[in-house]
């Protein structure tokens, strides 16, 4: 029996998205029947219609790309072929470096819809927003495009413009943005000082993520004094997920024991579990982990890890809800299949797919006047043709996608600031295990 290795992923969405990865065997499932290769020879006869009679001679190579990614997108919105420089892309994303403009896109009714900008990148700074809608690139209608050709005419040299055209809710006509392309380094962790608290914000999960944390993590502790500080906030809005190592590597800095996340898919005998090891980073010091409708699959990993685990409160609003695992498998030559093959659990068994992580602590944040009415909430129940969760009700995942440019205005992060403080209290804070840590410090 041949066994081929492949790569098990978890990313938020297609496209831009950075993956979340870890290698695995899958065996191949059984013989199609007699029925299904009938099926495929209707296809051959279809394929050699088109290819010998259609008004103008095809591109054979897309007809067939096309067609498997009919096949494909059929089944949900994270599935799809890759050709051979869609992975290399691919591969390119997960070591956090890329180029082109910085938005994590999909695909919706034919336009290319953005999930959110990353920080400091051109789309960011040129003032594309969370649920925008791309009709065209330059001019040219996107609607025919399959995403990762769409995604490809947003790529180019950099430092060479690209003029998008954009539907916004609220608008009432389309907007032209001129983007300058550039290479998208994806700082993967943010930090700061706020005072007596330390201010982590993971953009994305990277090869670099967890590298990046713990210096992180080390130079605020060379800044506050242990017994001066007071906790640290671990921001994950706005991010759309990445390497699942990544995200085991993110959870375990802040846990000494517990499983972190299982996959599971139809084989029962494939479910695997990862769990933390001794040894957090954070000297059992309060956590508070600020999530929103952008905190999509590795984020929502972490953050159901910590509350399940009774580790950190998860403050913000309902987060995206994509609990499903892709698998790349490798074609040689031929690019890679990315395919969904599982659904992950959090440590206490449950799967978040289509309802998301809800906060211990519901803090909205509040949406300025004139963005009004033009920020979408951001949901995995939302995409056309996704896997309906088995706890999915009518009201879905996700929530509103926002976080203001300036911590001043910051609700949501001052909120968690104050509870940090002392200066508000709440009984989801500190949760169960960060006051068992506390105390066995006490004695």
């Amino acid at each position: 029996m041949i066994r081929k290795t492949s790569l098990v992923l978890l990313g938020a969405l297609m496209g831009s998205t950075a993956m979340m990865a870890v290698y695995s065997v899958v065996a191949p499932a059984e013989a199609a029947g007699s029925s299904t290769y009938r099926e495929l020879s209707i296809f051959g006869e279809v394929f050699e219609r088109v290819r010998a009679q259609y008004v103008t001679p095809p591109n054979e190579e897309k007809l067939v790309e096309s067609a498997i990614n009919g096949m494909l997108t059929s089944l949900d919105p994270h599935s799809s072929y890759m050709n051979a420089k869609d992975a290399d892309d691919m591969r390119t994303q997960t070591r956090g470096e890329f180029g082109g403009l910085g938005i994590e896109v999909t695909m919706e009714n034919d336009l290319v819809k953005v999930i959110t900008p990353i920080d400091d990148t051109p789309a960011s700074k040129a003032g594309v927003l969370a649920g925008d809608l791309i009709s065209k690139i330059d001019g040219a209608d996107v609607r025919g495009l399959k995403l990762e050709d769409a995604v490809d005419k947003m790529r180019g040299e950099v430092g060479t413009p690209i003029k998008l055209t954009i539907l916004r809710k609220g608008a009432d006509k389309p907007i032209d943005i001129t983007i300058k392309r550039d290479i998208i380094a994806v700082q993967a962790v943010k930090v700061r000082v706020e005072g007596d608290v330390g201010y982590l914000r993971v953009i994305s999960f990277t090869e670099k993520t967890y590298d990046d944390l713990k210096k992180a993590i080390e130079k605020i502790q060379a800044q506050v004094p242990n017994d001066k500080l007071k906790g640290y906030v671990l921001d994950l809005r706005l991010n759309p997920g990445g390497l699942l190592d990544q995200a085991i590597n993110v959870s375990d800095a802040f846990l000494n024991k517990g499983e972190i996340v299982s996959t599971r898919g139809r084989v029962e005998s494939e479910t695997r579990r990862f769990s933390a090891t001794d040894g957090e980073l954070v000297n059992g010091k309060p956590v508070i982990v600020l999530v929103n409708g952008g905190s999509a699959s590795a984020s929502e990993i972490v953050a159901g890890a910590l509350q399940d685990l009774k580790r950190a409160t998860i403050l913000g609003t309902r987060s995206f809800g994509k609990g499903s695992v892709q698998t790349i498998i490798p074609l040689g030559d031929n690019g890679a299949l990315r395919l969904t093959t599982a659904l992950y659990y959090t440590p206490s068994g449950k799967s978040i797919q289509g309802i998301g992580i809800s906060p211990d602590i519901k803090v909205e944040e509040p949406i300025p006047a004139e963005l009004q009415g033009k920020i979408e909430k951001a949901a995995e129940s939302s995409l056309t043709g996704h896997i309906k969760g088995q706890n999915e009700t009518d009201e879905g995942s996700g929530s509103q996608a926002y976080v203001p440019p300036d911590p001043k205005n910051d609700v949501q992060l001052n909120y968690a600031l104050d509870l940090l403080r002392g200066k508000k209290t709440d009984a989801a804070f500190p949760p169960d295990q960060t006051k068992a840590v506390a105390a066995e410090q006490a004695k």
